[in-house]
């Protein structure tokens, strides 16, 4: 597959949903494909929905919809204070890392000025994305199916600029990302996002999602809350901002 271009599956602008970014303006770029079928997906659309996008025409659309911003000279403190122009741009899939072209991609982003988020499953090598980008790490949880897809020798490649997120559906999740989290020392690393897993709608339950292992407890997300405060968890408690304010199967948002 060729590096110029790029299998897309939307490009859209909205609020930024999730991770310490939640909040602020934002483009994203949704790729198509992606090797994992996590039960909780959102956006299995996106595991083979898409057209074929030139580097360029990426770039040009992402500016088109970063326009107003941009022309205004938008700024806001980030993270660690430093000023942030706005609007963000997020590459997410589908799983990103998947297509060879979003290496340079990401490249050319950073080179345009904007700063960049990567959403990635963790289930492949983050090692070459530009150190410029911030990088928002899964690791999969029992209840997605796919924890034995965790390549966890990104845990020592990970920055203080990026961000490590569990999504949690179960009893079984939260234990286990307790345990990850305090047993390892995680937040040492970056900062960690604990993120209650929305449960999907008629529309989305795709048959090719894994299921979630039998025996399993939902959690609420009050429940979710209540254990991060019990156990003293040093993480980021979160939920899906774009799905209390849109219909939470709504695409493009």
């Amino acid at each position: 597959m060729s590096e110029d271009s790029l299998v897309v599956n939307e490009i859209f602008f909205s609020l930024q949903g999730e991770s310490s970014w939640s909040g602020l303006p934002c483009v994203f770029v949704r790729l198509t494909g992606c090797p994992l079928r996590c039960s909780y997906c959102d956006t299995a659309y996106a595991f083979r929905e898409g057209r074929r996008m030139s580097r360029a025409a990426i770039l040009e659309e992402v500016t088109r919809r970063a326009r107003p911003f941009r022309q205004a000279d938008l700024r806001v403190p980030g993270r660690d204070g430093e000023a942030v122009r706005l609007p963000l741009v997020e590459v997410t899939g589908g799983e990103p890392l998947a297509q060879p072209g979003v290496l340079p991609l990401l490249r050319v982003l950073c080179d345009a000025g904007y700063t960049v988020l990567l959403e990635t499953s963790g289930a492949l090598d983050i090692r070459p994305v530009d150190p410029r980008v911030h990088r928002i790490m899964d690791l999969k949880c029992p209840s997605s199916g796919e924890v034995d897809r965790n390549r966890w020798e990104n845990l020592e490649v990970l920055r203080p600029t990026d961000e490590l997120k569990f999504v949690i559906g179960t009893v079984e999740d939260y234990e286990w990302a307790r345990d990850q989290i305090l047993g390892r020392q995680l937040h040492r690393l970056c900062p960690i996002l604990i993120s209650w897993a929305h449960p999907l709608t008629p529309a989305q339950q795709d048959p090719v999602l894994k299921p979630v292992p039998a025996g399993q407890r939902r959690l609420s997300p009050r429940e979710l809350a209540e254990r991060v405060l019990a156990d003293a968890l040093p993480v980021r408690f979160q939920t899906q901002l774009h799905k209390w304010i849109w219909p939470p199967d709504q695409r493009g948002v």
